[in-house]
């Protein structure tokens, strides 16, 4: 009687388990996200893991291409037909724009709840707000103009890496004669422009990168400067190889790793596919602050802005909201993503050098000014404004015949367009 009754509290024990857990299972979120190339999809799959882990459903939806384009052309179908995910990354100002449109849920409660006010540097926390209430968290803070360079083919070119642009071509010609391609580069628009926001950044500091592609002044976007870092930036092309257009920006990674390239200008999100490869910072890989831009740091954070939903998605999306920031989330992620955590108070020990230095020029910058939003990332205009400076970017570095000056006229015609 003793032995039937353990087996029936087990068995009602277990079903009671089974029923909860189900009913806690049923509750998930819908998260659409451009994390798909090798050092990213490991990122992105903490936090599944970390949700299904309390339970939740973690419907994964990602969209492929490296900019986020397609991506928000499928999330702009799905939210205006009433039927929007759960969580999108969106960034920058476009969370503005969506919360505009009234389509976002707040999360104050969990932020007040888990201290996000105290934890987030006021950069990053106005970011993910909207009209004063949370909308979205933060995954991380992404330095954009970084160098990136292969150390034995540095070597065989007998070159450093460089610290300005005039150093940059030097060692360029150099490694192009020692039978490398100098610049690893992706022939797509946004790559264009990550490219050109560094050359800018080099060429006219800070103040001059806030004005032009931040408040879109019509003299710097069509001025002197201007034109100087449109003609440095067309000079590039001579370091890259033919094979460029379309290509990825993880291939032009991957063209550094194996040795065929020497460098590559990209966002820390390279240095993912550079730890997916069992590299170390440092021996295997270099990294730098793109040259000219030392005492300067172009932000992209990462960002998942909630939806307005209702019920057990709700309680799931909360959910997904406290995940993301906690240390156990921000570590791996930005561990496996190439980033920093956006909360600065995490132990780095972990974290490879580039990392660290990252968090210290932050840090620094964020004291002395030199913080600038990427535009190339969506963090400083508008996505119709800066789809037109991509066209103008692109359109310029393409072109065997447009000038430098017509560039820049195009650039103060885009921004007038859109005001």
């Amino acid at each position: 009687m003793v032995s039937f009754d353990k087996t029936t509290l087990a068995l009602t024990t277990s079903l009671a388990a089974a029923v909860t857990f189900s009913s806690v299972q049923a509750a998930e979120v819908e998260v659409l996200h451009w994390w798909t190339s090798g050092g990213e999809a490991r990122a992105a799959n903490v936090l599944k893991e970390l949700m299904e882990a309390e339970g939740y459903g973690w419907e994964d939806f990602a969209v492929a291409g490296g900019g986020g384009e397609t991506a928000m052309t499928v999330l702009k179908s799905r939210a205006m037909s009433g039927n929007p995910p759960s969580a999108a990354q969106i960034k920058g100002p476009e969370i503005q724009e969506w919360g505009e449109l009234g389509l976002l849920g707040e999360l104050d409660e969990v932020a007040e709840a888990e201290g996000w006010d105290e934890l987030l540097p006021p950069t990053v926390a106005d970011v993910m707000r909207y009209d004063g209430s949370y909308v979205a968290v933060p995954v991380n803070v992404h330095r954009v103009n970084w160098l990136w360079a292969n150390p034995e083919v540095l070597d065989e070119a007998g070159v450093e890496m460089p610290t300005t642009l005039d150093e940059l071509f030097e060692a360029g010609e150099a490694i192009r004669e020692a039978g490398y391609i100098p610049l690893a580069h992706g022939g797509q628009a946004w790559q264009d422009a990550t490219v050109f926001e560094s050359v800018l950044l080099a060429t006219g500091g800070t103040e001059f990168y806030q004005q032009a592609l931040v408040d879109l002044d019509e003299e710097a976007l069509g001025g002197e400067t201007m034109v100087e870092a449109l003609e440095t930036f067309k000079r590039l092309r001579e370091l890259m190889d033919d094979d460029m257009s379309g290509r990825d920006w993880n291939i032009a990674t991957s063209m550094v790793i194996e040795g065929d390239a020497g460098m590559q200008l990209m966002g820390d999100w390279a240095k993912g596919e550079f730890t997916a490869a069992g590299l170390t910072a440092g021996e295997d890989y270099l990294c730098a602050a793109a040259p000219g831009t030392q005492d300067a740091f172009t932000f992209n954070i990462d960002s998942l802005a909630m939806f307005r939903v209702e019920g057990e998605e709700r309680e799931a999306q909360q959910a997904l909201a406290r995940l993301a920031l906690e240390p156990t989330f921000q570590e791996a992620f930005n561990l496996a993503k190439g980033s920093i955590p956006a909360r600065p108070d995490l132990d780095m020990s972990e974290f490879d050098q580039c990392a660290r230095q990252s968090l210290e020029d932050f840090q620094h910058t964020a004291d002395a000014g030199g913080l600038v939003p990427s535009m190339a990332h969506g963090m400083a205009v508008r996505a119709d404004v800066q789809g037109a400076i991509f066209d103008v970017v692109t359109n310029y570095f393409n072109s065997r015949d447009m000038a430098a000056e017509e560039a820049a006229e195009r650039m103060v015609n885009a921004a007038q367009a859109a005001l």
